[in-house]
């Protein structure tokens, strides 16, 4: 019997899966673009009245589920949205992939509402544009006690005189000016529109860690026809651009075509490819980052929206030129929005920190999970996309929906009490319906009870309620307790400290590989982005090195550099480890592992910069 090799089968494989695509594709139906159309609703459905139980303003994903949810719960509910359809981020940035997750037990974390939109798009991992907006319709034409207006924008709104109440909010559209009431108000906004009219404290970007001004790259999404969907299969099985895979509907990876494309644009880049084919053969393709933009002006996002058309062709040159199955592709069409990924993060009860997402950490008052990677992009084109942890399964809590200041006022949508990096994984969009239902479901039952959701996010049996209603209408939930990446390690303390300031990543196989050695250009370059998450002043009043070599570091040579940051030390190398000790600035556990001058590992590394920030941030600098 004749053995086969390793590339045979493997080869193999690759053809079972390429049939599998193909026969997929064949059963598929293939409408153009005029068939795809929806139908443009009208600008009012429902009954329109002048009070309502509960206000949703925006028709973002999570809006329709909050909207949907307070409906079903009995509440008289009005979804206010500026554009002429529903879905946001989906339909009009056109993100046509889902960042789906399973729980620790393997089935999808986030059911409920969202489940129902996903199954009637397909559910798969990605998703016509067309038909998802009319699903989106669908689940809030179904609900009787509902009322929807298109083509509507918030003018303004109304706060009670103490200014801790949303009163009314005045709205324009086809129909004019008019106010509306209601007993609660949930801001569904793509940028928490809503809760800055009302005065709620929030940050932009990265602000929360010392970093502000900047926020993760934008996203054109593109999308290209003439497509040969069979030949880009295979090029994901040959690995031409390294490591891919693919379903019937998508194909994502292909990380070389980033280091292989130049870019037009000094404000673009491309990334690995996300891939997904629509039901008119069209593809898109979610990889074009774009830089320098203000998510909250609408000039610098039209500016950017045109350096992503312009940036495209370039794009599309380049896949023609060097990527099996494009050779024919053109341009079909342009998202008229962007995807944009953040911009405010709002002050809610709690603010749910990164140590929640990586240590798996339940609430209870847990409305829902968050399990997707935490997927940081760039914010520069220097700079870095990376996934900082991927967890089991962590809660959104109930907290983290109510803001500070306005007690009637709920916020669900990727500018919740997350902070911002905890919303690389909870700002996907099945973590953000789960958080949507839930805030539907509790306006209307804060309406019933009389109590308001400051009240209600401290009261265990209104969460209780809360809780049982959403796990009777198909929501997943339950409570758990998981172990963690380095869960007792000596230096997890130290590693917590640098990772909730975005300076250390675990990646997909949340390892960080503690006993590499660390480079002293790599361990300046950790203490220099350190410090200045810390504290911007002290980072400007520090000496630092001008150069450092590319060779591992050594104890003494860490301690002295560390002392030396403070002008006029006079403190020599051979004595460094020990006056750095003296200082406060040696960790015991750390001193006692390493008797001996030699290289430090980056556990070692980590302990003594985590610990050195600790000590920095716990310093009056005035």
């Amino acid at each position: 019997m004749k053995v086969r090799s390793k590339s045979w089968w493997l080869g193999l494989a690759g053809l079972i899966l390429l049939a599998t695509a193909v026969f997929w594709l064949g059963t598929a139906k293939c409408q153009g673009p005029a068939e795809q159309e929806v139908e443009k609703p009208a600008v009012r459905i429902g009954i329109d009245r002048d009070a309502y139980d509960v206000i949703v303003i925006g028709g973002e994903p999570e809006g329709v589920a909050a909207a949907v949810a307070s409906a079903r719960n009995g509440a008289k509910t009005l979804l206010i949205e500026h554009r002429d359809g529903l879905g946001g981020l989906m339909t009009y940035g056109m993100l046509t992939h889902l960042d789906t997750a399973r729980d620790h037990l393997g089935f999808p974390a986030n059911q409920g509402i969202f489940a129902e939109w996903h199954d009637m798009v397909g559910g798969k991992p990605c998703f016509d544009v067309p038909t998802a907006k009319k699903a989106f319709l669908q689940l809030v034409q179904k609900e009787k006690n509902l009322t929807l207006l298109l083509r509507t924008r918030l003018k303004k709104i109304e706060l009670n005189q103490v200014g801790n109440r949303i009163e009314a909010v005045t709205v324009e559209g086809p129909f004019g000016e008019k106010q509306y009431t209601a007993h609660r108000f949930i801001d569904c906004t793509q940028d928490a529109d809503v809760a800055a009219m009302a005065g709620v404290p929030y940050f932009v970007g990265k602000g929360d860690i010392g970093l502000p001004g900047e926020n993760m790259c934008v996203t054109l999404m593109m999308f290209l026809k003439n497509v040969n969907w069979w030949d880009v299969c295979k090029t994901a099985i040959s690995r031409k651009f390294g490591p891919a895979s693919f379903y019937s509907n998508a194909a994502w990876g292909f990380w070389k075509v980033s280091q292989e494309y130049k870019p037009h644009s000094s404000r673009c880049r491309l990334r690995g490819l996300n891939l997904a084919r629509q039901g008119d053969g069209t593809v898109s393709i979610n990889a074009l980052q774009i830089f320098g933009v203000d998510p909250l002006d609408e000039a610098s996002k039209a500016e950017a929206i045109a350096i992503g058309r312009e940036e495209t062709k370039h794009v599309l040159e380049f896949l023609r030129e060097n990527f099996p199955g494009f050779e024919k592709a053109e341009i079909a069409y342009y998202p008229p929005e962007l995807y944009v990924r953040e911009s405010r993060h709002v002050r809610c009860e709690y603010q749910l920190p990164i140590s929640d997402v990586w240590e798996n950490r339940d609430h209870w008052d847990s409305i829902g999970f968050g399990a997707y990677p935490v997927d940081l992009q760039a914010t520069s084109p220097q700079g870095y996309n990376y996934v900082l942890v991927t967890p089991k399964q962590y809660a959104i809590p109930f907290r983290s929906l109510v803001p500070l200041k306005v007690d009637n006022l709920l916020v669900a949508s990727r500018c919740s009490g997350y902070s911002s990096l905890a919303a690389g994984s909870a700002r996907t969009l099945p973590t953000g319906m789960t958080a949507g239902q839930a805030a539907g479901t509790a306006a209307a039952i804060s309406v019933k009870r009389g109590q308001d959701f400051r009240a209600m996010c401290r009261d265990r049996e209104a969460v209780r309620l809360l809780q049982d209603t959403l796990r009777e209408q198909g929501a997943r939930l339950y409570h758990f307790q998981l172990s963690y990446p380095y869960q007792g390690e000596w230096f997890y303390p130290y590693l917590k400290v640098l990772y909730s300031k975005g300076l250390v990543f675990a990646g997909y196989e949340n390892n960080i590989h503690p006993e590499k050695q660390v480079n002293a250009d790599s361990f300046v370059y950790l203490l220099k982005g350190g410090v200045k998450r810390t504290d911007p002043e002290r980072h400007q009043q520090f000496k630092w090195p001008s150069y450092m070599p590319p060779v591992p570091i050594t104890r003494d040579q860490a301690a002295y550099l560390v002392l030396h940051l403070w002008p006029n030390s006079t403190v020599e190398k051979p004595q460094a480890w020990e006056e750095a000790h003296k200082a406060g600035l040696i960790p015991e556990e750390l001193y006692g592992r390493v008797p001996k001058n030699r290289a430090l590992n980056r556990a070692e590394v980590y302990a003594l910069v985590g610990n050195f920030l600790e000590r920095l941030g716990a310093t009056d600098t005035h």
